[in-house]
């Protein structure tokens, strides 16, 4: 039997239509319509560390033409049914589904997307200045909080810290304009090309945060440690 949220859900969007999707960081939400073209909830989706949104075709139509990955992902023999967290079907008979075998995805009706700051890959100069300098925390922990910058995850602040040649546990506060600026073209840059590779787990610290592994660019051991509550990995030499 459907959870109380889910038939809530259910109650409230059947008949509906999905109008305009939007992204801000790790958030993804739908903006939808009743049955009378009034506004209704918006979806929120999140996909946790491996989720996957599925969108399927019609029964006995191609899927070709939808996109959204293979659309046999959850009807195979392997496939738990546990692990599609979410699946909404379609007047025409089409699906869109979250698929995830860690179960951290998830959705919401009507997401708190005004908690969230500014999109990592989109935040101004001035405003990433501002936001990163305001604080006492370490920096590594600054840039995990959403409600600063939304999008960054823990193997991503891991990145572009060693990119910037930047200790995690370094106070936010005590960074200069300069280092700041070269930090937001860092990150930046750094998410351009996990978008290009197929994700944050392509970076190129990320093979290097393990026991007994060297930093690729000077060779300095690599140090491990918890900042921000976090498992965090930096150049014992660069990051210092």
């Amino acid at each position: 039997m459907p959870s109380a949220p889910a038939r809530r859900y259910r109650r409230r969007a059947e008949g509906g239509q999905l109008v305009a999707a939007h992204r801000r960081g790790k958030a993804m939400w739908c903006d939808t319509v009743d049955a009378d073209g009034n506004a209704g909830p918006a979806l929120g989706i999140h996909l946790g560390m491996g989720g996957r949104i599925i969108v399927t075709a019609p029964d006995g139509e191609s899927t070709s033409r939808y996109g959204g990955g293979d659309p046999h992902v959850g009807e195979r023999e392997t496939d738990k049914p546990e692990w599609t967290r979410f699946s909404l079907t379609f007047e025409d008979g089409g699906q869109l589904r979250l698929f995830d075998k860690r179960r951290l995805g998830r959705v919401r009706l009507d997401p708190d997307v005004d908690a969230l700051g500014p999109d990592a890959a989109e935040v101004g100069r001035e405003e990433f200045r501002s936001r990163i300098q305001a604080s006492t925390a370490p920096i590594k922990a600054r840039l995990l909080d959403q409600s600063v910058v939304a999008g960054i995850g823990n193997l991503l602040a891991d990145e572009v810290l060693w990119r910037a040649s930047i200790s995690p546990s370094r106070r936010s506060k005590t960074l200069d304009d300069d280092t700041v600026d070269e930090l937001r073209v860092v990150l930046r840059r750094a998410i351009r090309s996990a978008i290009a590779k197929g994700g944050v787990h392509t970076g190129e610290i990320i093979p290097f945060r393990k026991a007994d592994a060297t930093c690729p660019r000077c060779g300095a051991p690599m140090s491990r440690g918890t900042v921000g509550g976090r498992t965090t990995w930096w150049c014992s030499n660069e990051q210092a």
